[in-house]
């Protein structure tokens, strides 16, 4: 029997297939109550900390500045997939175009480079205030805090914005059906019937400069901090300035942990569960949107206190 292959460009077809989460899609409806209810709690703490931090002179420092940056990627991440998610789950919309496909994938990838740089940016910021609190204010000023942001952002473009371009040259396969409910350059380019190893070089590439060279020295930098507080006399001393960075630790934790794991199993682990890949992939693009608002009210005192006399807790 001759088997037959068909192929799409993007001249013959302009659709690709989303996918829930497998076996559960009987209960679509109501996995879509907790994906909105997420998105909600980290679009409005998110909101609810860029508009205090912008509303109360006294918290215009370097690390509410850095920490309104988070905010912005969060946000901007939860947005991005937003759309396409709801869709699936709430209105059994699985069809997506080549076009709204790619320009997802570029945010979804610019987002979380971002958002690597930003917590690299964070670790500097409490490297520069163990190390240095007298020169801390100095060190970091606002001018400078603006330059560091706007390189973060041209990395992050420079290196995402030949992604889609590399896709959109390829030809696809008649099975145009993701694993996801989101695309992702891991994912899409999986389906292409031509040759994609200049795509998996160069996503190895980026996975490595931005991704493993921030965590590498987001690393050196606690190593540093580790060092500066050991040599601290006073006990008490010590505690204080390690709790400064726990919720910097705990942002780092959420982020990088299931990332670097759905990494590893695009790419080696093609045995895995499905249902492990698609849960470890609404985790890690889901869950710290939704948690770095809740760590850092929780643990910054002034965040905390100015949240709490904005939004009055009845008891």
């Amino acid at each position: 029997m001759t088997s037959i292959i068909w192929y799409f460009n993007l001249s013959d077809s302009d659709l690709f297939l989303l996918t829930g989460i497998p076996g559960l899609e009987d209960v679509h409806l109501w996995i879509s109550i907790v994906f909105c209810l997420m998105y909600v709690f980290s679009i409005v703490g998110n909101s609810v900390i860029l508009f205090i931090i912008k509303i109360d002179p006294s918290l215009h420092e370097p690390m509410y500045i850095f920490l309104s940056m988070l905010a912005i990627t969060d946000l901007g991440l939860s947005i991005a997939t937003m759309p396409t998610i709801l869709s699936v789950y709430l209105f059994n919309s699985r069809e997506i175009s080549l076009n709204a496909c790619f320009a997802q994938l570029f945010f979804i990838h610019l987002l979380i480079c971002s958002e690597s740089s930003v917590l690299l940016l964070m670790a500097f910021d409490r490297f520069i205030a163990i190390r240095n609190p007298l020169r801390y204010a100095s060190i970091l000023t606002l001018p400078r805090i603006s330059k560091m942001g706007l390189v973060c952002v041209l990395r992050s473009v420079s290196v995402i914005l030949p992604i889609p371009f590399l896709l959109q040259r390829f030809q696809y396969c008649q099975s145009n059906i993701l694993s996801h409910c989101y695309c992702i350059n891991q994912e899409v380019m999986k389906l292409a019937c031509s040759d994609i190893r200049v795509n998996s070089i160069y996503g190895l590439f980026i996975t490595v400069l931005i991704l493993g060279l921030d965590l590498l020295l987001i690393f050196l930098s606690y190593v540093m901090i580790l060092k500066t507080v050991l040599s601290i006399a006073s006990y008490a001393e010590c505690l204080r300035a390690l709790n400064t960075c726990v919720s910097h630790l705990c942002a780092v934790l959420l982020f990088y942990m299931p990332i670097t794991g759905l990494s590893v199993i695009h790419r080696f682990g093609e045995g895995s569960s499905p249902l492990f890949q698609t849960v470890l992939s609404y985790i890690y693009l889901l869950v710290p949107p939704l948690m770095n608002p809740v760590v850092y009210s929780m643990k910054s005192k002034h965040l905390h206190a100015r949240i709490i006399r904005l939004v009055p807790i009845p008891y």
